[in-house]
């Protein structure tokens, strides 16, 4: 091997899945679940998901809710929306039950017409959850399952734990609530470790990033070595 080989081959980046952490990552085909820590974490969630979505090429966003859900936690807001570049691509199919929005979440994972699928069901069995994984594949799509509960066996790939924080404020404006802060933490991954992430909202990308207060490395006090 000769020398101009080796350097082009130790320049290399390294790959996506080691290179951006878990919660920052783009959602990928197949399921992962994300489940609120609280009634009032349920936007933050829905938030967390839509952040690592991959919307374009004529695929948007379908989500599958009851209308229990719905009257619990209200609808998407249009506006909101927009900061993740998905208010002209986003679909919401409203159903009686939860056995409904599952059927309608499979259909739309399979059809392949979307890039990510949201189902609002809590009472998915293992089995269940196995077929949205077969259907997100079969699709080429992403799935995600928001729940307000965990700990029920489950397909995903990946599980996720949200947490409403306070925000940091904003710099030129003491008075103002400053970017939306959450605490991510992965319970469960087939792929890394469990970890735990303080996220907030970049508005110019649209997406999520480390907090501010830890843009030093991203670990400390919370990070993935909270559970090396």
């Amino acid at each position: 091997m000769n020398m101009e080989f080796s350097i082009a081959m130790s320049a290399r980046p390294p790959p996506e899945s080691e290179a951006v952490p878990p919660p920052l990552s783009r959602l990928s085909e197949g399921l992962e679940e994300v489940c609120a820590a609280g009634a009032r974490d349920m936007a933050a969630a829905l938030a967390f998901t839509l952040g690592r979505a991959v919307v374009g090429e004529g695929r948007g966003v379908v989500m599958s809710a009851t209308r229990a859900w719905l009257g619990e936690n209200g609808r998407p807001y249009g506006p909101g929306l927009a900061g993740f570049r998905t208010r002209d691509a986003f679909v919401l199919i409203e159903t009686r039950t939860e056995a409904l929005a599952l059927w309608a979440m499979e259909q739309a994972l399979r059809s392949g017409g979307a890039a990510l699928v949201i189902g609002t069901v809590d009472g998915a069995e293992l089995a269940q959850t196995r077929r949205l994984e077969f259907a997100a594949r079969d699709g080429g799509c992403s799935g995600l399952l928001l729940r307000a509960r965990s700990g029920d066996l489950s397909a995903a790939r990946r599980r996720w734990r949200i947490t409403t924080l306070a925000g940091n404020g904003d710099a030129f404006d003491e008075r103002a609530p400053g970017r939306m802060t959450i605490r991510a933490e992965m319970t469960r991954s087939r792929m890394e470790r469990p970890g735990v992430w303080m996220l907030e909202q970049d508005d110019e990308t649209h997406r999520l990033r480390l907090a501010d207060r830890l843009a030093g490395d991203g670990l400390d006090p919370i990070g993935r070595t909270q559970y090396a």
